[in-house]
């Protein structure tokens, strides 16, 4: 049953438009103030508000902004009488779903209402089905759907109980410290420290005293002694990012805290215990490197027990959407003024999709917190994207590359199968959104599958 608000300072018009709705299924919960209809939006759980647009102290604009703020998308229907239309225009700019001119007949108010609740019904379902695939497609903070990333799931929960080394293989900005993060949280050492360095931010004689640490007097400047990393992570994990521009000398004391569990503080001779789990990540082919000379061929395998690659996001289409979703989510306070961000539109996700990412997820990830501030509308659009990401983005298709006696019909069957097959690439291979992103209905985009002889996945 869905619960309507309804808000007037005449202390009987709700409950006399309230019996109205009751006799539809509809609960009925009423205010006779603004600040009332507050309090009691943040006590219930409302559906619609139907709200009187003259009213003392805050009138129904003013009330609209605040439920506007707290929640876009509950829709706001504004009672008002014929010397108020320009304020029931102004409501409708500031994002009411309609109005009613007072007098109205119950028939035409019970239409109004059933519409606006269908509206919000289906607003309600999306969110339920997006916080269904949020839990199902996420592991930490780590988001996504595609086949390589559930598959990268799935051994993150093999061996977070493990104490196995992990080397996590990937681009910048694929997300190698998310996964080291997950695997440590879900871990039995999650209570205990999580500590990261990267080694190719400091300097080599800055990287050793860093990790191990160095007893006062050890070098000019040490005034003190300090504890390293190492000690520091101390039955935790010690995530060493760039491992791969680790020095050969650096690589001989790596390999031995793994070998012996213990270290030794720069200019120390006692021997110090460790109980640490090592987990490595590099931009780099380890493995290429062992093989060149650069890196260490035992130091490799002691790394290696477990190996992690993480595809660039071009290579994991099928989670963009989520990634926007979860990013437009995560920035979702960043605008101070105007609308704020609820969604983003086919065209300018069909160009996310097609762009190349070569920053990959942290790239993504910056482009929506930008337009979570600088954007114009309440969705992204084309024109709000950066114009790195519009100009890079081509067509695959050139008139020039098609043959001057090409037959029409051939022709534009070609474009529209290769259209449908990228469609459901970028799509994951759900058909509801590959309609989407087409334009088209569902039952039309199912005719052309058969049409075409595509495979495809689940019809949702």
């Amino acid at each position: 049953m869905e619960t309507v608000l309804i808000v007037d300072d005449e202390k009987n018009y709700p409950r006399i438009l309230g019996a109205v709705l009751e006799d539809e299924g509809f609960e009925i919960l009423t205010a006779n103030s603004g600040a009332q209809a507050l309090e009691v939006l943040d006590a219930s759980d409302i559906d619609l508000v139907l709200s009187d647009v003259k009213m003392p102290e805050m009138d129904g604009i003013d009330l609209l902004e605040k439920i506007k703020t707290r929640d876009p998308q509950l829709p706001v229907i504004m009672m008002t009488a014929h010397g108020t239309v320009d304020k029931a225009v102004e409501a409708m700019e500031k994002g009411a779903y309609s109005y009613l001119l007072k007098p109205f007949d119950n028939d035409r108010l019970i239409i109004y209402v059933n519409k606006a609740i269908a509206v919000h019904r289906v607003i309600k379902e999306n969110r339920r089905l997006r916080s269904a695939v949020s839990t199902r497609y996420s592991f930490g903070n780590i988001i996504g759907k595609s086949k390589p990333m559930l598959d990268v799931f799935e051994t993150i929960r093999k061996v977070a109980p493990a104490n196995a080394t992990v080397l996590i293989e990937g681009e910048s900005g694929t997300g190698k410290e998310l996964v080291a993060k997950s695997i440590h949280f879900n871990s039995p050492r999650a209570a205990m420290p999580f500590v990261a360095v990267n080694c190719s931010a400091l300097a080599e004689s800055l990287l050793e005293s860093e990790l191990f640490g160095h007893e006062k007097g050890a070098f000019t400047g040490a005034a003190a002694m300090k504890k390293g990393r190492f000690e520091r992570a101390d039955g935790g994990t010690l995530f060493l990012d760039e491992i791969g521009e680790l020095s050969g000398d650096l690589q001989v004391k790596l390999l031995r805290v793994l070998q012996e569990k213990v270290i030794e503080r720069v200019g120390g001779t006692k021997p110090i215990a460790v109980d640490i789990r090592v987990i490595t990540a590099t931009n780099k082919n380890l493995k290429n490197e062992m093989l060149s000379g650069r890196f260490r061929e035992d130091l490799f395998y002691r790394l290696d027990v477990v190996h992690i690659a993480l595809p660039p996001l071009h290579q994991r289409q099928a989670d963009i959407r989520l990634l926007v979703d979860h990013f437009i989510k995560k920035y979702a306070t960043e605008r101070k003024t105007g609308q704020p961000v609820v969604g983003i539109d086919a065209d300018a996700e069909r160009l996310l999709y097609e762009y190349s990412w070569p920053g990959n997820v942290r790239e993504l990830e910056n482009v929506i917190e930008r337009l979570m501030i600088l954007g114009s509308g309440s969705t992204i659009t084309v024109s709000d994207l950066p114009k790195s990401i519009r100009s890079s983005v081509h067509n695959d298709l050139y008139i020039g590359d098609i043959p001057a006696n090409a037959k029409l019909y051939d022709t534009l069957a070609m474009v529209e199968k290769a259209l449908i097959e990228r469609a459901l690439k970028v799509s994951g291979n759900v058909q509801s959104h590959a309609a989407s992103l087409l334009g088209i209905g569902k039952s039309g985009l199912n005719q052309k599958i058969k049409k075409y002889n595509l495979e495809v996945g689940p019809k949702m």
